[in-house]
């Protein structure tokens, strides 16, 4: 299974992930997280930012997670930059797959700025920045979205996600933490 975490920078796609995994890992062995900033590490930080290796580095993170997926790995993938055309060769690749996308606004994620990226932006040193020079591609076939604006507690944010993955609505935490 791949669950497909998507949403501009900011609105919280790795920590919800590590979240979910924080949560299942203990009852799902094989769950696994892959995000983009660290799959990029992995490949020596060796794209830029600009849409052209963005939608390579999201190429990388799909054929990654298909790799895993065949070895029965359970995928969490928080993956940035989003098109159409991408969003919809995970549905035809992944057999079993879950698309969350964390719809924020502009205000609330330049009110976050966890990398400093809107205020570097602003100031004229950074460039490259989805949702603000490189357009934000909002996807259109998601199973669920999640309003960030509306200010939901993170284990708001998974219970919702979990009543929706047939995987997770199978485990019970109350009787598993005793």
């Amino acid at each position: 299974m791949i669950i497909w975490i998507t949403g501009i920078s900011g609105a919280g796609k790795t920590t919800l992930a590590k979240s979910i995994l924080n949560r299942y890992k203990k009852y799902l062995p094989n769950l696994i997280n892959i995000d983009g900033d660290t799959v990029r590490d992995l490949f020596g930080n060796d794209l830029d930012y600009s849409e052209k290796s963005r939608v390579l580095q999201i190429k990388r993170i799909q054929r990654l997670c298909l790799f895993l997926s065949k070895q029965e790995l359970i995928v969490i993938a928080s993956a940035l930059y989003a098109s159409s055309e991408l969003l919809k060769w995970n549905r035809e690749n992944f057999i079993d797959y879950f698309e969350v996308y964390l719809e924020a606004p502009l205000a609330l994620v330049k009110k976050r700025d966890p990398k400093n990226l809107y205020k570097k932006y602003d100031k004229g040193i950074e460039k490259n920045i989805v949702g603000l020079d490189i357009p934000w591609h909002k996807p259109k076939n998601y199973d669920i979205k999640i309003k960030m604006e509306e200010e939901l507690s993170i284990d708001m944010i998974i219970e919702r996600i979990s009543s929706r993955i047939k995987l997770f609505k199978n485990i019970s935490l109350e009787s598993n933490e005793n």
